[in-house]
């Protein structure tokens, strides 16, 4: 993708926070659908997030992700109402895989969106290379017919403890470099890499080594982008809204409807 429509400035490191200080409360484990693409973003009082302002307007393709939280989706309204991509949660660790997914993949390109699949990563589970092939084979592989996004990890505080999974940053790191090496080698696309800039820089160390291969999708509830992770110089998504026109969260892709189809292929 060339060029950045929407700027952003980058920034040094955040700090961390003091322990448990404005934290996303804990997931129930039972719960069938499990985690979603800004759990911890949405429900916590971090710099993730800023109500203050309106939503953010200008260039950009909108799109939606969602989960099995919204369980079966009107893709064709969604579409009449603009949307053009969609991410979809298809697992989650080892051993997850979203009820919704087959109706909300299928669906949201039936209704003449570009769609890809995400994975939620839990690092303290099993190793990056175990949860991309669970990914990939179970949903989440990418082929090259212009329709069909690159997968995406999703990679945020922990929904069931330590926020950054018990791992050090270069741990972190080399834990979400085995996932998306493994990735690339069976699909030949390098993973979209969905996080927050808080959580990359605190439990990565501001690593800036995945941003010259990994398309980055930032969430940040708020009228503006922010810092961006360290690294990267421009997203090619940003998830600015849990709530909006579309169900699930409200998402722009930074580019015109040919910079998104390229995108895809």
């Amino acid at each position: 993708m060339t060029g950045a429509l929407l700027a952003a400035i980058v920034s040094p490191a955040l700090p961390a926070r003091a322990d448990g200080a404005d934290a996303a409360p804990r997931l129930d484990r039972a719960d069938p659908d499990g985690a979603w693409a800004g759990y911890s973003v949405g429900r916590s009082a971090t710099e993730d997030t800023d109500r203050s302002g309106p939503q953010p307007r200008g260039p950009g393709v909108a799109g939606m992700d969602v989960s099995g939280h919204q369980g079966a989706v009107d893709w064709p309204r969604a579409f009449a109402d603009g949307a053009r991509f969609a991410y979809v949660k298809a697992t989650e660790g080892i051993g997850f895989t979203s009820d919704s997914y087959p109706q909300q993949y299928e669906g949201s390109r039936a209704a003449g969106m570009i769609r890809g699949a995400y994975h939620f990563g839990l690092p303290d589970s099993s190793t990056g290379a175990e949860q991309a092939h669970y990914f990939v084979d179970h949903g989440g592989g990418w082929v090259p017919d212009g329709r069909t996004l690159p997968g995406a990890l999703d990679i945020e505080s922990n929904p069931y403890g330590d926020e950054c999974y018990g791992l050090s940053p270069e741990q972190m790191s080399g834990w979400i470099a085995d996932f998306s090496g493994t990735y690339q080698a069976r699909t030949g696309r390098f993973p979209t890499i969905y996080t927050t800039t808080r959580w990359w820089d605190q439990c990565t160390g501001a690593n800036p080594d995945f941003a010259a291969n990994n398309p980055l999708w930032l969430a940040r509830f708020a009228p503006e982008m922010g810092p961006l992770p360290a690294g990267w110089d421009y997203q090619a998504i940003w998830q600015f809204n849990n709530t909006g026109v579309f169900p699930g969260d409200q998402n722009t892709f930074n580019g015109d409807p040919g910079q998104l189809e390229r995108f895809a292929m």
